[in-house]
Formats: C-alpha cells, structure tokens, sequence
C-alpha cells in the first residue's frame, strides 16, 4: 500500500505524490538548459527539491540529448572553511555518482591524480573539464544542497564553476543547476581567508536566472489527498480537507505529515471505512506539535538565529509596521519557508503561527506552578475570570523574572500569557493565534470542551500605546468584532502597560467594559 512520505524523495512507485515534473515549470528549464545556460534552483526545506532534480535527471537522461548527473554536497557542510576537505567531498560526490547512476568510472579513476597535480584549489574545475573533454554527449549538473557549504568551501565551489564557464560544453557542463534553501544572490559568505563577507553574486556572476519551488496550491493539495482515497476508498470529509488547506497552506512536509498522522498512526483513521473528519485533523495537528517532528524541530532551531527574531519578535507583539523589517531579515524568512510576503507579512500557514510560541515557552509552560483542575468549575466549563486573575497576580509578583527568561523579551509578556493558558488547556483545549505586523495586538481564541460541548473564549492583547482610555476603546471594537467572527459569548481584553517607572497599582485593574451589546471583562498587567 502506498502512504504519504515525509522522509526523503518522493518515490511515485510508493508513495501518494504529485507528479515531481509537474512542481515546476518544465519547459522553462528544459530551455534553460538548451540554451547552456547555468541557474539556480531554490526552495525551502521539505518542499520536494531534491524529488524534482531526481526525475529531471531521469527524464534527461531517458531522452538521450545528454548525460544528467544529480549530486548533493550536503556532506561537504562539516568542512566549514577546510577547503581541502570541502573540496574533496565534493570530487568524491561526483564520482560516486557518476559511477552508480551514469555506470561512468571516469571520475573515480582520474581523482587522486587531479588532485596530486592541480590541488583543491583547481581540482572540481579540473575534474568536471576532463570529465566533458571525455564524453560522448554534453554534461548537466545537477548540484543540490549547495548552500549547505560554508564560508571558504563555498566560495571555491561557486568559483571553480565560475572558472569553467567559458569553456562549456565541449570542456564543461553545458548545464549546471544550483539547487538550496537561497538563492545564490542572498548568501552571505563569511571568508577566513579573505577577512570579509562576499556576497553569492559576486562569486557566481554567471547566473541567468532563478527559479522558486513553491508550497502546494489548494488543488494540488486536494489531488494529493485523493490519491489516498483512490488507493484505499477512503475519503476527506470536504471540512476536514478545507481544514489540512488551512492549517498547512500547502506545505509539502507539513500536508504529507498531517495526513499519515491521520491515515496510518491514529486510530480511527487507520479504519478504511471510516471517512476522515476534522477533529481528527485538529487531533494530528496536535500529535505532531508534541512530539516536535524533525521538520518542527528545525523550525524551532531556526528561532534561535538573530535574523529571525528580528522579523518574528516584531511579529508576535504586532508593534512594527512593514518597513520597519529589514529586507535580508525578511528574504532569509520567506526563503526558510517561515513568512510569507503576499497579502502581507505574515506567519506561513496556522501550524507555524500556532508552534512559534508554544516552542518559545515550552520550559515555561513545564516550570508554571499552576494546574488545569484549580480552573474547571463542576459544570465542566473552564472558568475563565479565575484563571486571568490568577495570571494577574502572578504577572504582578513575578513578571520580570520570567520574562527575563525568554530570548523574545520584547514578546515577553504576551509569551507568558501564551505559556500560561497553554498549561491550562493542554489538558482538554486548544489556542488559536492570530498576530502580526502592525496589527498591535494578538488574538487568542480558546477552545475548551467539556459535558455539553465546546466554550469559545476570545482573549485579545495588547500593548498601551495611547492612552489608556483610547487603548480600551479600540481594544474593546476589536474583540468584539473578533467574537462575532468566532461565535464566542466571552471575551477579555488584556492590556499590557510598559511605559517606563510605572507602579504596579496604576498598571494593575479589572473592570467591566461592552461593545456592540456584548460584555468584555478588561485586566490591566
């Protein structure tokens, strides 16, 4: 039986795909490479590169115009600035793929003396101009995982290609895909031997064009859920497929993963006659998150980097406006796959805007002295005015120690609330987020089951900006309106004052407040 892959290649023979040709524009590329052209292939992890440059080179090859090689540095990235290692790794790539795919042992037999008579220096130009000089037909090269290099090893990588170029194709590739996370153009090389950033253009001027491997569209990720139901008889029930759409905006990972979480590890899903709904989505979005798969644990690494907390710090607390971003910040985000640009900067899809925090605050949320069942009143509903005036209290005493904790110290406050609330309704909820830039505020809407259904609670936050009167009154518009979008009955406004030399009696209140005809409880921090 075939299954959703979420661990290298697509293999279409096993594994329910889209056809791998078909992610890109095809024809563009194959001219591109009549025309001898070198370019650039970039993606974010996971999306399905190396799949693509796979069954390019099987197709290439199959047609017969020219020999195809496909070869990943990724090996060559614990070299760091050894150039000689670096170099070496990347020699002895191309050969052994050479020899297994190309059934060539050209490269394997001519590398020891290249290297004794050129150097690392020289050895991959030398290695690929001999290697073209002695083929019957023309050489493309496929190269993945190029931007996993660093600093000095890269530069001679993008440098000896460089050097070739001019000799192609009768002494060189005619054809040479670069393929990474970046583009070329945006990356920032740090050299120990040059004592200076160089910049991939700079090192790679033969450049024609770059091309973008993007997520799923909504149709792709339908078609590729019903492949399953094609194999099986099996089917997504229509909200259980808008809701993977929704949580994933087709992420190629992220679609492949929630759908065998919900096809084959829980359950009921793996009951063929059993149509998969969406809470049982709701519940593999949820396994996912805790068991921090390998995909969402490099997210979380990612976190760390200074170039994302300067884009998504900002982003959690909706205090910037667009161009107060810095362009690199930005380009890194979005070629990460992490943000998108389009309607407007914005977290990528729902499972990363929801982990984001839930990954900054994961220590906290162990460390908070506080249990679900102080909060369940014996109806079963979760009693919501307890647990912020609890919050309340503890934000007042111990507030600047914990928020000291925290590498987003600018999010601080928000990411303690965020913390708090997740330790609460771990044990029968969810939180939905919504934030971003120049929203000046983040939404939280809090789903809690219990005996008679599920309680919709809103709870909206904010910075005082303004005054405090014209922060309540906006404040209050605000949650309001998102009430009635989420068809809540109760709703909380929390406002964070972090003006400088501020007591505690004047920062700290709970009132009563109403927009619309609905009722707003507002606790001041």
């Amino acid at each position: 039986m075939k299954y959703f892959n979420t661990a290298g290649p697509v293999n279409c023979e096993e594994h329910y795909c889209l056809p791998p040709l078909e992610r890109f524009d095809l024809e563009e590329v194959i001219r591109l490479i009549d025309q001898k052209k070198y370019f650039v292939l970039h993606a974010p992890r996971q999306t399905g590169k190396t799949s693509c440059l796979l069954a390019l080179m099987e197709l290439l090859n199959k047609q017969g115009n020219v020999r195809c090689l496909y070869a990943n540095f990724e090996k060559g990235q614990s070299a760091r600035n050894d150039v000689c290692r670096g170099i070496r790794s990347a020699i002895g790539e191309i050969a052994s793929r050479a020899r297994d795919f190309l059934a060539d042992r050209f490269p394997v037999e001519h590398i020891k003396e290249i290297l004794d008579l050129w150097g690392e220096d020289s050895a991959l130009n030398e290695l690929l101009s001999q290697w073209c000089q002695n083929s019957e037909k023309p050489l493309v090269l496929l190269i993945d995982e190029i931007d996993s290099l660093i600093g000095d090893t890269l530069i001679s990588v993008l440098r000896q290609i460089r050097a070739g170029y001019d000799r192609k194709p009768a002494s060189f590739p005619q054809s040479i895909i670069l393929c990474g996370i970046r583009d070329v153009r945006d990356y920032r090389i740090h050299s120990e031997k040059e004592k200076s950033i160089i910049t991939g253009g700079s090192a790679f001027n033969i450049k024609a064009k770059s091309l973008r491997l993007g997520n799923f569209n909504q149709q792709e990720t339908a078609a590729l859920l019903k492949e399953h139901e094609k194999e099986t008889g099996q089917s997504f029930e229509a909200d259980a497929e808008s809701l993977i759409w929704e949580y994933c905006r087709g992420q190629p990972w992220l679609v492949n993963a929630l759908a065998y979480e919900v096809c084959f590890e829980i359950e009921a899903g793996r009951d063929r006659k059993t149509p998969i709904t969406a809470e049982m989505i709701r519940q593999a979005k949820e396994n996912l998150i805790l068991r921090r798969e390998t995909h969402l644990d490099q997210l979380a690494d990612k976190l760390k980097e200074s170039e994302i907390r300067s884009l998504i710090q900002p982003l959690l607390t909706g205090t910037a406006e667009p161009g107060a971003i810095e362009e690199d910040d930005l380009q890194y985000a979005v070629d990460l796959g992490l943000v998108r640009r389009k309607p407007q900067i914005t977290i990528s899809n729902a499972i990363y805007r929801e982990i984001i925090p839930r990954m900054l605050t994961e220590t906290t949320q162990d460390a908070l002295p506080f249990q679900p069942q102080w909060y369940i009143r014996d109806n079963g509903l979760l009693d919501m005015e307890k647990l912020l005036s609890a919050f309340q209290d503890f934000f007042r005493e111990y507030s600047e120690h914990w928020v000291e904790r925290f590498d987003y110290k600018e999010a601080g406050p928000q990411l303690l609330l965020q913390a708090f609330l997740q330790r609460i309704v771990n044990s029968g909820g969810r939180i939905d987020r919504e934030y971003g830039l120049g929203r000046k505020r983040t939404d939280l809407l809090v789903f809690w089951k219990h005996r008679a259904g599920v309680q919709k609670v809103v709870i909206e936050l904010k910075i005082l900006w303004k005054s405090l009167d014209a922060t309540v009154a906006e404040g209050l518009e605000q949650t309001a309106d998102y009430m009635d979008r989420c068809g809540a009955d109760e709703g909380h406004l929390v406002i964070f004052d972090r003006r400088p030399g501020r007591k505690w009696g004047d920062k700290i209140f709970r009132k009563e407040g109403e927009f619309g005809g609905k009722g707003i409880l507002i606790w001041g921090m």
